[in-house]
């Protein structure tokens, strides 16, 4: 029969008071005594994996909540990247930071891309962002930053003890011949371009550049090393971040493209068991004081 490792009871009690199965229906404490009953049902019912009696099975044991892994007979692309990323996710209490970069001089003129430096506002936004971490006072807190120019200025006045990265793999959509260009300028040079992207803004490429769809194959590793770490702050770009966003919102692929994240804005998340907890601060450019706007509880990734 398998045995129930031990585990903390607060952990568990924390983890079952969530769970659509008791919250809202009973005390935390019954919750706890009804999973506890669960287990032990499950355990009359269930024959473990052995290796040698399954020896042609694939299988992997996740021990105590991840304290440790049992990996058998796993062949294949597939199959691995399962287990890379049951072995990194974990349930420790943390927080994931996602930003844009403030406003660029070609955000200024509603250009594409480029490589612009911050705007006066932009320089604001970056200040005040540096403020707001001083005062969270996140422990342990990782950046992690595009190699854009403007998403390096974003991240400059951070503290200096902040341990920052800069990957390329969180740099801006790459819009190809339309880099530099406004969106009338696309509509007027190559409408059928225009056309073909307005049809399907997942999947279009353009023209010598990316889709969301090759965004989010780039962003594999990133999102793998977010559900391996503590506390993180992105600062990146609009297309990257929604993204990101639609992985820990449960967001479909059609809805993506359209995820709203504005500029001097900061999106904080919560993973929690069976959700995330977003809040969302923004800038008042007026006051220089980012401000909270909005909590809410989405669908876990």
């Amino acid at each position: 029969m398998p045995r129930l490792l031990p585990y903390s009871s607060e952990k568990l009690l924390k983890l079952q008071v969530n769970s659509p199965d008791y919250k809202g229906l009973m005390t935390a404490e019954q919750a706890k005594e009804d999973f506890m009953r669960r287990i032990e049902n499950y355990a009359k019912q269930y024959e473990p994996l052995d290796e040698l009696e399954h020896e042609s099975l694939s299988f992997i044991k996740v021990i105590n909540a991840g304290r440790s892994f049992k990996v058998h007979q796993v062949r294949g692309h597939v199959q691995s990247r399962v287990v890379y990323f049951l072995m990194n996710i974990h349930l420790l209490p943390r927080s994931i930071y996602l930003t844009r970069h403030g406003q660029s001089e070609y955000n200024g003129m509603g250009r594409l891309g480029g490589d612009s430096p911050l705007t006066e506002n932009g320089q604001k936004y970056a200040a005040a962002l540096a403020d707001f971490f001083e005062e969270e006072e996140v422990e342990g807190l990782r950046v992690w930053c595009s190699q854009k120019v403007r998403a390096a200025q974003t991240a400059q006045y951070l503290k200096p003890d902040f341990h920052t990265e800069y990957w390329k793999a969180l740099d801006e959509l790459d819009a190809g011949i339309c880099e530099g260009l406004t969106y009338e300028d696309i509509q007027q040079r190559y409408p059928k371009q225009a056309d073909d992207r307005a049809a399907d803004k997942y999947h279009y490429r353009y023209p010598s550049g990316e889709s969301y769809e090759d965004v989010v194959s780039r962003l594999e590793p990133v999102i793998m090393e977010l559900e391996r770490q503590a506390n993180v702050l992105v600062v990146s770009h609009q297309a990257v971040l929604r993204c990101i966003l639609a992985y820990f919102y449960d967001r479909s692929l059609p809805e993506l493209p359209y995820i709203d994240i504005p500029l001097h804005s900061l999106v904080k998340l919560t993973p929690r068991a069976y959700h995330c907890d977003s809040t969302i601060y923004a800038l008042d450019l007026e006051t220089g004081q980012v401000e909270f706007i909005y909590f809410k509880r989405c669908k876990g990734a």
